[in-house]
């Protein structure tokens, strides 16, 4: 297994990068099943937020290559459930997808209330609101 940093998974995606796509491509249609590439939870959340912030895409887009990944048999997502989780909450409209992971993240550690100034990660992803 290789992990693959976020700026690979964006080259590959967005191929707007003459000499980083070609060579993005190459990687990850090499892997395998049996040499899969690895994508750790962080890279996840730089990934939605490069593609959202940086590209403007859709959420709707940004979703798509995150599903993407959870269902490359040739790749490991870190923590795929919960991403998987996660990307359910935010596709159904429900706020900030690094919002909605952030807070299962901390109840699956057994926190028992997840604390923010963020209304609608209140109100959406289940934290609690400080006022």
């Amino acid at each position: 297994m290789i992990g693959l940093d976020t700026n690979v998974l964006v080259r590959y995606i967005a191929q707007d990068d003459p000499r980083q796509s070609p060579k993005s491509n190459s990687l990850l249609e090499s892997l395998s099943v049996e040499a899969p590439g690895f994508v750790a939870l962080v890279s996840v959340v730089e990934l939605y937020w490069v593609l959202s912030d940086c590209y403007s895409l859709t959420r709707d887009q940004v979703a798509r290559a995150i599903e993407g990944l959870l269902q490359t048999r040739e790749i490991v997502v870190d923590r795929a459930e919960r991403v998987a989780h996660a990307l359910r909450i935010f596709k159904s409209g429900g706020g900030d997808f690094a919002d909605c992971l952030i807070a299962l993240e901390g109840f699956a550690a057994g926190c028992e209330r997840i604390l923010t100034f963020d209304k609608r990660a209140a109100k959406v992803a289940g934290m609690t609101l400080i006022e």
